[in-house]
């Protein structure tokens, strides 16, 4: 029986545009994801260095481009948060049916773009709806490795198989599975999370 609900944030609740960062970057010089660049873009998610130094860093490799310029790319994967998501997760969190988490490989600059964008009024309205509210760069962990899930089973005494996760990056949800976490892969553009029952 299913008691706690973890869900992704980023084309679950928000609509993002994963290839705009890198079109964006191909006008100032980027052609492919460098291991370094990767390493990068994860240390940063895990919140190993600042805005700031993130910044700098892309800077030194992109010489063209300005701050505002790398800021404004780094940003532009973030779209719209509907509103019927919205009222969705504050509908299932008065039901008060399941314990509700959230759990995101995200950074500074990405919430900042999406507060701006929600308006802190509807962000504390979505934020409220959840126990607890997982950024990656807050916990200094990500998304798919074990201990990301393992700490948020552990901190809030969980069940493996009394827990369902949802998020739309098959490599996550495979790793939340071999821990015996029920999971759904959802498939932006088919399904919504407000489909979710059918799941369950």
């Amino acid at each position: 029986m299913i008691k706690n609900i973890i869900f992704d944030f980023g084309d679950i609740f928000i609509n993002l545009n994963k290839e705009a960062p890198l079109l964006e970057m191909a006008k100032f010089g980027f052609t492919e994801l460098t291991p370094e660049l990767d390493s990068l873009f994860k240390e940063y998610e895990m919140g190993l260095m600042s805005s700031e130094e993130f910044l700098h860093r892309l800077q030194s490799v992109f010489t063209t481009a300005s701050i505002q310029q790398i800021k404004a790319a780094w940003n532009s994967i973030i779209l719209d948060f509907p509103e019927e998501r919205l009222q969705f997760i504050e509908l299932l969190r008065q039901e008060n049916k399941y314990r509700l988490f959230l759990l995101s490989n995200t950074n500074d600059l990405h919430i900042e773009k999406v507060i701006a964008s929600m308006g802190m009024e509807r962000f504390q309205r979505f934020k409220i709806c959840f126990e607890g509210f997982y950024l990656s760069q807050e916990i200094k962990m990500r998304k798919p490795n074990a201990d990301i899930y393992e700490y948020v089973l552990q901190k809030n005494a969980l069940v493996a198989n009394e827990t369902f996760f949802v998020d739309d990056t098959k490599e996550n949800t495979d790793s939340a599975a071999k821990l015996g976490i029920q999971c759904w892969n959802l498939q932006v553009g088919k399904e919504d999370i407000q489909e979710i029952s059918r799941h369950l």
